[in-house]
């Protein structure tokens, strides 16, 4: 029993979270709404401008449900996304010719006013299909241009009425 109250202690710092100011909360909010926005209007310029540099790490990790349904077809499929990048991402959305959007559901951020993590739920709809779902977490950064979105990762799971397209 003598124990418990350090281990108590000790668990209870890794569970303190950083609650943003408001000010931070609704331009982090902004950042996603303007993530958001640059997708279904296709605009690149707004959406390099969110980040911090073009070389982010943007890492899509693919859910063993969808790997093994679509190795059950015959296709292969990584784990992780290989060559992935901000940069190809967005020059995938400008040129598809389907209406893309991405939903975000459940945002949770996370800020001590220099240093951001927002996490969500995501729903990413190619045309009028949704074409894979997961979660996402991003790390942003504070800079005298405001937030910038540092580093992008994701799981995948695959709609399973349509292949997935190839990831940028």
């Amino acid at each position: 029993m003598k124990h418990s109250l350090p281990a108590l202690l000790l668990f209870s710092a890794f569970n303190v979270q950083a609650a943003p100011s408001q000010t931070d909360r609704q331009q982090l909010e902004q950042v996603v709404e303007t993530f958001r926005l640059s997708l279904i209007n296709k605009d690149k310029a707004s959406f390099m401008k969110l980040l911090y540099s073009e070389t982010i790490p943007w890492i899509g990790v693919v859910k063993d449900k969808s790997m093994n349904m679509i190795e059950d077809r015959g296709d292969k499929v990584s784990k992780i996304t290989p060559g992935a990048s901000a940069v190809r991402f967005i020059d995938s959305i400008v040129s598809d010719t389907e209406a893309i959007e991405e939903k975000f559901d459940n945002v949770r951020i996370d800020s001590d006013g220099d240093i951001a993590q927002v996490y969500f739920d995501y729903n990413f709809n190619r045309g009028d299909y949704r074409s894979n779902w997961g979660q996402e977490a991003w790390q942003l950064v504070r800079t005298t241009q405001g937030w910038k979105i540092n580093s992008v990762i994701w799981s995948m799971e695959f709609n399973p009425q349509k292949p997935p397209k190839k990831s940028p």
